[in-house]
């Protein structure tokens, strides 16, 4: 049996318009720990994106 590993990434507005995107990849569930820990700061289009090991999303 083979496991596949997925990972993901965030991309979100900062409060001052600028996009960004996550610098680290994620396992799922600290991709929504994150993605709550971004808006309580008042980040907005906070998404989590899906990527392949050693990839990241571009802003």
């Amino acid at each position: 049996m083979t496991t596949t590993m997925q990972n993901y990434a965030l991309t979100w507005t900062d409060t001052d318009g600028t996009p960004r995107a996550s610098a680290v990849a994620y396992d799922e569930t600290s991709a929504g720990r994150q993605k709550s820990v971004l808006e309580a700061a008042g980040s907005t289009n906070v998404e989590i994106v899906p990527v392949k090991p050693g990839q990241l999303p571009q802003v």
